[in-house]
């Protein structure tokens, strides 16, 4: 079992074809294409080469299936966000760069994933959806303490340390809707790009 199938992440910078099981695999491919309303249990089941009882031997619902789905994928950004951090420098500046580079490459390489993540939120049951909520902001403390302890700090120079570090997580997210591995530019171009833009909206010194 590699590393990635066993929902551990060897290197924050590395990417290689997620390996979900089966069940979630299946769901990440129909809900990604039909929606999470226009998918039937069974269509979820043929995608997965099961019964629709098989389906139902592992998990209670429908929307027990899409919740997990999404917490695996915030679960993955989070160890790769926490992964960063502890390989960078104790410095706004380098925690920032090292925090938002994993953003970018999470948002390319897993787009699938977080573009289903935003776009099915509101299918979510209250009680889960505050619960991937409540995990997806984990994430979002993350940047804010360190563009706040930058600017505390004289490394950064942004009036509104909270609206500048929730603008930047929403272009994080936005790269996964226009990304194409095939594009004009390489991964490495767009994020010297991106991480220039991020900079200049946080006013790095």
């Amino acid at each position: 079992m590699t590393t990635e199938e066993s929902g551990v992440v060897a290197d924050w910078r590395t990417y290689e074809e997620q390996r979900l099981p089966r069940v979630l695999a299946a769901a990440l491919e129909t809900f990604g294409e039909k929606g999470y309303h226009g998918t039937t249990t069974r269509q979820l089941a043929e995608a997965a080469g099961m019964s629709v009882p098989g389906i139902y031997h592992h998990y209670a619902s429908k929307q027990d299936i899409l919740f997990d789905l999404m917490m695996v994928i915030i679960d993955e950004l989070i160890e790769r966000s926490q992964q960063a951090l502890a390989s960078a420098e104790d410095t706004p500046r380098a925690q920032f760069d090292a925090l938002v580079e994993s953003l970018l490459r999470f948002h390319m390489h897993r787009r699938r994933g977080a573009m289903l993540s935003t776009s099915e939120l509101r299918s979510l049951e209250p009680e889960n959806r505050a619960r991937y909520v409540a995990r997806r902001d984990e994430q979002q403390r993350m940047l804010d303490r360190i563009v706040l302890a930058g600017v505390e700090s004289g490394a950064l120079s942004t009036p509104y340390p909270a609206d500048a570090s929730r603008a930047i997580a929403s272009l994080c997210v936005g790269v996964a809707s226009w990304y194409r591995p095939d594009g004009q530019y390489s991964v490495d171009t767009l994020l010297t790009r991106f991480l220039a833009i991020t900079e200049s909206i946080v006013g790095i010194r």
